[in-house]
C-alpha cells in the first residue's frame, strides 16, 4: 500500500473515531484492497466490521441486494450498482456507512461500451451515496491502485461533509 493510501487512512480512522461510526465494503474488482487500507490503521476493529468481495453477479445479488434486472440491463459496471452495493453493504454488516468499487481492472474483459480501466466507485450510507467513474487503464495493477486510492479519498471527502459530533450538539 502506498503512503498516500495510509495518510488518507489514518485520517478516515481519525473521523470515525470521533464520530463514533462505523464502515464497511463491497468491492467487486478491487478484491479486498479497500479493507485492507482501511485495517492498515491500528485500532481499525473499533469501525470496521468487514466487508463482502462480490466478484460475480450473483454474490452482489444474493448479499448485497443489487438488483438483477439492473445486472441484466447496465452490466455490473455502472454508477446504479455501485450505489446499490453501499446500500447492501450497510444493511448487510450493519455499518453507518460503506464503500464500494465494481469495474474492470483488466487486462482483458473489456468491450467498446465499457473499456478495460472503468471502474465506478460509490461510498455513502443506505439512504445517500456519492459515486466516480474511474476511466483510464494503466495496466491491471496501477488501475487497482487507483481505484483504492480514489475509492478512500472519495469516502474522506464524504466523512467530511457529514455533520461531525460538536456541530450536532450546538
Amino acid at each position: 500500500m502506498d503512503f498516500e493510501s495510509k495518510i488518507i487512512s489514518r485520517e478516515i480512522s481519525q473521523l470515525l473515531w470521533e464520530m463514533d461510526k462505523t464502515v464497511s465494503t463491497a468491492e467487486s474488482c478491487t478484491g479486498g484492497r479497500i479493507a485492507e487500507a482501511i485495517i492498515s490503521v491500528p485500532g481499525a476493529s473499533k469501525y470496521f466490521k468487514g466487508g463482502v468481495i462480490s466478484y460475480v453477479d450473483e454474490v452482489k445479488m444474493s448479499l448485497l441486494n443489487v438488483s438483477g434486472d439492473l445486472l441484466a440491463e447496465k452490466t455490473a459496471v455502472c454508477e446504479e450498482v455501485a450505489r446499490q452495493m453501499v446500500a447492501g453493504a450497510c444493511r448487510t454488516l450493519n455499518t453507518d456507512y460503506a464503500i464500494a468499487a465494481t469495474g474492470l481492472a483488466g487486462p482483458g474483459g473489456g468491450s467498446k461500451e465499457i473499456p478495460v480501466g472503468t471502474i465506478w466507485l460509490a461510498c455513502g450510507t443506505p439512504d445517500r451515496q456519492v459515486a466516480v467513474k474511474v476511466e483510464e487503464d494503466h495496466g491491471r495493477d496501477i488501475n487497482l491502485a487507483i481505484a483504492t486510492n480514489r475509492a478512500m479519498q472519495l469516502f474522506l471527502d464524504f466523512l467530511k461533509s457529514e455533520p461531525q459530533p460538536a456541530e450536532l450538539e450546538g
